[in-house]
């Protein structure tokens, strides 16, 4: 159905979308997208911005028609969506080349399945393939050319079919960070000479650093489910100087909201009223004990136990989804607090940092206890069996009510690794089952000490 015939409504519209999946044994679903709403405009760089699990890719493939959506609908270029979008073009974080075929035969194969002829794939391919730096590699096969090299491939094969939109998976991040630097860059500039063949363009990724330099809005997915939190316009000149106060304090301002999952962000419709869930459907940071603790351990050492968040990742080496689960893990356990991008140890986070390692355990336990329904619960049912053991299917079991199973067994890893290292319970890995210590003391004797 054509909505308009003029160029004032978006590129791409979604409309109310939601994506769910079974769960296995048709126990339900697992809902990956919820009440997803937004626009691509004209003219626009827009980032996708979220931590992994936020249905960000999802999203990316719904728009692109490889996927359909539960419900909701996806409007492009004025049409309703059904079946692939051919206003669109994308390139992905693999770089997905045929290796039988060489750099101009890939750049082709889009065109070719178009049904385009061969002298005009060749002008428009040699004329991408240009446009990407690659001239004189057009006879070269993929296993002639570095990574770099043939991820440009994949952006020629890309803008060869001059799609209004482009879409972008992560397209760095198998990168190495000199080579996805210097790509980045490049692209940028593309853009701001207006030599960019499509009209708009929309990246995935995970990147802060990367959202802000390359997006003029910034759109902020939650995770389970993914759902829009809200977006940040960054105006700023172009191209964007990364030196610039205004970059860093929008750098932090993202990184504030991204480690704060209940922020508002400007624009946000009001969250809905909060229901009491399951301690089991409420997921735990991926990090170890011993990751938590290393990073109190440098923190405490830290001009008032604080530090930026951008330069800590930056001096770990580390990227935001290595990074952000161990900061939520110590904010989760009251160990830190982060405000305005940075990360402040609490008092007892500089207890737990300075203290001896058995002292450091009954912190650990009683934060647990006080902030982690999960193994609280894991632990009154170890207490209430009589022999003090249960199988660690009965707790997978409920898991896997709330998440896919993979994800259930990495919540399961974590709850155990923490109830272990709190000395709350133990696990016997071989017989796969729980059981409390001998010498443990009760819940209410734990949460006092």
């Amino acid at each position: 159905m054509v909505i308009n015939q003029n160029e004032s409504y978006p590129l791409i519209a979604v409309e109310q979308v939601n994506k769910s999946f079974p769960l296995p044994d048709g126990k339900g679903e697992f809902t990956v997208l919820e009440s997803i709403n937004f626009t691509v405009q004209r003219g626009e760089v827009v980032a996708l911005l979220g931590r992994s699990g936020s249905g960000k890719s999802t999203l990316l493939r719904i728009m692109a028609g490889l996927i359909p959506p539960s419900s909701g609908q996806i409007i492009s270029n004025g049409k309703r969506l059904r079946g692939a979008n051919q206003d669109v073009a994308m390139v992905f974080q693999s770089f997905a080349l045929l290796p039988w075929l060489t750099v101009q035969e890939n750049v082709e194969l889009g065109l070719e399945a178009r049904g385009i002829s061969r002298a005009e794939r060749q002008q428009r391919a040699l004329k991408a393939i240009d446009l990407v730096g690659l001239d004189g590699f057009e006879s070269a096969y993929p296993k002639e050319i570095s990574g770099g090299m043939k991820q440009r491939v994949g952006f020629a094969r890309a803008f060869v079919l001059q799609p209004k939109v482009l879409f972008m998976d992560e397209p760095f991040s198998a990168l190495d960070v000199l080579t996805a630097e210097n790509l980045r860059g490049e692209i940028d500039d593309l853009w701001n000479e207006g030599k960019f063949p499509s009209e708009s363009i929309v990246i995935v990724t995970h990147n802060i650093e990367e959202a802000v330099f390359l997006a003029d809005r910034v759109v902020i997915l939650g995770s389970k489910p993914g759902r829009i939190r809200g977006e940040v316009k960054i105006e700023l000149p172009r191209p964007h100087p990364t030196n610039s106060d205004r970059f860093k304090q929008l750098v932090d301002y993202i990184y504030t909201i991204m480690t704060n999952p209940e922020k508002e962000v400007t624009g946000v419709a009001a969250a809905p009223p909060k229901v009491a869930r399951s301690p089991f459907a409420q997921a735990l940071p991926h990090a170890r004990a011993g990751g938590i603790s290393g990073l109190l351990e440098l923190l405490v050492e830290k001009p008032d136990a604080k530090e930026d968040l951008p330069k800590l990742a930056e001096r770990l080496q580390l990227e935001v989804d290595d990074l952000l689960p161990i900061v939520d893990a110590a904010v989760l356990l009251g160990f830190a607090k982060v405000a305005q991008g940075d990360i402040t140890l609490t008092e007892i986070g500089k207890d737990f940092a300075t203290t001896t390692i058995l002292r450091s355990k009954d912190l650990f336990r009683q934060q647990v206890l006080a902030n982690v329904p999960i193994i609280v619960s894991m632990v009154q049912s170890l207490r209430e069996k009589q022999n003090g053991s249960m199988r660690a299917d009965f707790f997978l079991d409920l898991l896997d009510e709330h998440f896919p199973h993979q994800e259930a067994e990495r919540q399961f890893s974590t709850a155990v690794d923490w109830g272990r290292y709190a000395e709350l319970f133990e696990y016997d890995a071989t017989e796969e089952r729980l059981y409390l210590p001998e010498a443990s003391v009760s819940l209410e004797e734990a949460t006092l000490s």
